[in-house]
């Protein structure tokens, strides 16, 4: 059944400019400068809502960027199986299939089953400079349709650094120019050029950002990432023909000497590197023409390479200079998703699927999957929204090298940190030190795994965690509890938001200053004791 929501109206700032609800009229608003509504009108028939839901809700913003229903959005919707939705401007709701997603873009491409949709008309980022003119198109979780304006504050060959207030749920949505031309894809808050995530625990959750910073705390920013209209393209069109998008893969862990420099940790075996005879203590110096100032430049070299291609690396082994040529293998996207599960967790669950292939070298065509440490970090508390299940348990993640000094061994697991007292854990008599490997059978490497898991669970009924205790195997069947909350958002009292939202600062504020006086120093005594090969970045 549509929905057709009011008109309805959010003081943001300066730059800021809300619109009308998400398929209400805009033509006539008040405040709204004529060139802005105009662009609007342009844009808004190409803009749609992207619901995805199984057991969570989430929800984004999403662009018709081609003839036949074709819509690009943010991958953070993940790519789990579970029914896809897009809402219309005019609030028609339609069903949509998930086509594929690239993890180093966060781009997901959709099909709407109805392909009468209007594409969006695609501009150029290469018309841009700093302090060119902006807006961003989104959709609000409340269905609302929202414009922001701002401008250019660089221009990059792989992003946009926007001065734009950022909605929440606008990830996904086009920035457009002046003529309404979609010149990018908004990724989502810009801060150390990562998006931030805001989430939504009454099982939704949407693309926009939360920003932690020493100045503010504030459900928005001012600053936004965004990524080139043409690579959008790109990244489109090799999903629609490929289903994935394939990247280059050269085995390799790579990380910082003390000089700065760019230094081989570590080759992995049958790839690349290894048939290219590359060492581990090579310096990479460049790629190509380009000079390799850091690891994060020869991986995004590498990644935007394909899988056969030839490069030539210029190195530094024992004070010579040496060119070595490698023909790089395919990268698989099950290694670069465990990657943006860690930098996002809670999106990407146990039942997201892991397409593509262990990564292989062209020859020979064997090769083992690489491996893809992941760091054990402090887990932040989400907000709570009516009710949701838990089991009373703090978890931190295992790489391989600390999930193998727990005595884990197949896979990583969840370290058992702090447990809530008289929590279902406790009183289970799961113990802090205790490292959960499965959970109802199926293993469990990230917190979002356990938090998916136990959420799908009824209230009363019983979990079984498989767990090492000293080393040793034992099982726990932990009974699932539900609780209530008032919520953190209710757009009908906004001075209760406020209050909830202080409340949450000040609770992650304390978590925080904890951890680092307690969970940091450990950390370091942990780290010391694994291999540094752990810590190296893999491409």
């Amino acid at each position: 059944m549509n929905r057709m929501i009011k008109p309805a109206f959010v003081i943001m700032a300066s730059l800021a400019v809300l619109a009308p609800a998400f398929g209400a009229e805009t033509a006539g608003a008040k405040g709204i400068e004529p060139n802005i509504t105009d662009v609007a009108k342009k844009v808004f028939p190409s803009v749609v809502r992207v619901e995805v839901q199984n057991h969570m809700r989430r929800v984004a913003t999403g662009v018709v960027i081609e003839k036949g229903g074709y819509i690009v959005t943010t991958a953070l919707i993940s790519p789990r199986e579970g029914k896809i939705t897009i809402t219309t401007s005019e609030g028609k709701n339609i069903d949509a299939e998930f086509l594929g997603f690239d993890t180093e873009t966060q781009l997901a491409l959709l099909r709407a089953k109805d392909a009468g949709l209007p594409a969006l008309a695609l501009g150029k980022a290469a018309d841009l400079a700093p302090g060119s003119w902006v807006c961003v198109v989104g959709v609000s979780p409340e269905r609302t349709a929202t414009v922001t304006q701002g401008i250019v504050s660089s221009v990059a060959e792989d992003k946009l650094r926007l001065n734009v207030w950022v909605t929440p749920g606008s990830s996904g949505g086009p920035v457009v120019d002046a003529d309404g031309r979609m010149v990018g894809l908004l990724r989502g808050i810009y801060m150390d050029e990562k998006p931030v995530v805001f989430q939504f625990r009454d099982r939704e959750q949407s693309g926009s950002g939360v920003v932690f910073s020493s100045r503010a705390e504030a459900p928005s920013s001012g600053m936004a990432l965004a990524v080139p209209v043409d690579i959008v393209k790109d990244i489109s069109a090799q999903i629609k023909e490929k289903g994935k998008v394939e990247r280059g893969w050269l085995g390799v862990g790579i990380g910082q000497n003390e000089k700065g420099q760019t230094q081989i940790g570590a080759i992995d075996p049958d790839s690349p590197a290894e048939l290219a005879k590359l060492q581990a203590g090579d310096i990479v110096l460049k790629i190509g023409d380009r000079d390799v100032s850091s690891p994060e430049v020869l991986a995004a070299e590498i990644r935007k390479k394909k899988p056969g291609q030839d490069v030539t690396l210029k190195i530094d082994r024992d004070g010579k200079p040496l060119n070595v040529k490698v023909k790089l293998g395919e990268m698989a996207e099950n290694e670069a998703l465990r990657e943006m599960d860690v930098r996002f967790p809670g999106f990407f669950g146990p039942d997201a699927p892991m397409p593509g292939t262990a990564p292989r070298a062209v020859s020979p065509d064997k090769a083992p999957r690489p491996d893809s440490p992941r760091p054990l970090v402090p887990m932040t508390p989400e907000w709570s929204y009516e009710t949701r299940k838990y089991i009373g348990v703090y978890c931190g993640e295992l790489n391989r090298e600390l999930a193998e000094h727990f005595g884990v061994k197949d896979g990583t697991g969840l370290i058992v940190s702090k447990l809530t007292e008289g929590g279902p854990a406790e009183k289970a008599k799961l113990k802090v030190g205790d490292v959960i490997t499965k959970v109802d059978g199926k293993r469990v490497e990230s917190a979002n795994d356990l938090i998916d898991l136990v959420q799908a669970k009824e209230k009363g009924a019983k979990i079984k965690l498989e767990i090492l205790r000293d080393k040793k195997a034992m099982t726990i069947d932990v009974e699932v509890s539900e609780e209530e909350s008032s919520g953190l958002f209710d757009s009908g009292d906004f001075q209760g938001f406020l209050e909830s939202w202080q409340g949450y600062t000040d609770a992650f504020k304390n978590e925080l200053k904890k951890w680092q006086s307690e969970g940091m120093p450990e950390l370091r005594q942990n780290l010391k004791k694994i291999s540094p090969k752990a810590l190296l970045k893999r491409i």
